[in-house]
């Protein structure tokens, strides 16, 4: 399953944890998320998140799991044409 999560950043992130991003990226992918793209953004929310997960259930381990760091709002994500099948082929 795909999901968007959009973050809003706790605090301003240290010149360690923009460090660390590379390494959170292998740390989740070990937990079983795929990040698939991650953009710092300007605006509402200060990042997304594109990532991939077996389920609802570990997407929200992923999303509770950096909560000390960023709030989330995290979105199901289903892909145009599997949306366009689904409503076409009631």
């Amino acid at each position: 399953m795909i999901f968007v999560n959009l973050g809003k950043f706790r605090k301003a992130p240290d010149k360690k944890e923009i460090g660390d991003t590379a390494q959170i990226m292998v740390d989740w992918k070990v937990k079983g998320i795929n990040m698939l793209s991650w953009y710092w953004t300007l605006g509402r929310y200060d990042t997304v998140v594109v990532f991939e997960a077996a389920n609802e259930k570990e997407a929200m381990k992923f999303a509770v799991g950096i909560s000390e760091w960023v709030t989330t709002e995290t979105l199901v994500a289903v892909p145009r044409q599997q949306a366009i099948e689904l409503l076409t082929n009631h």
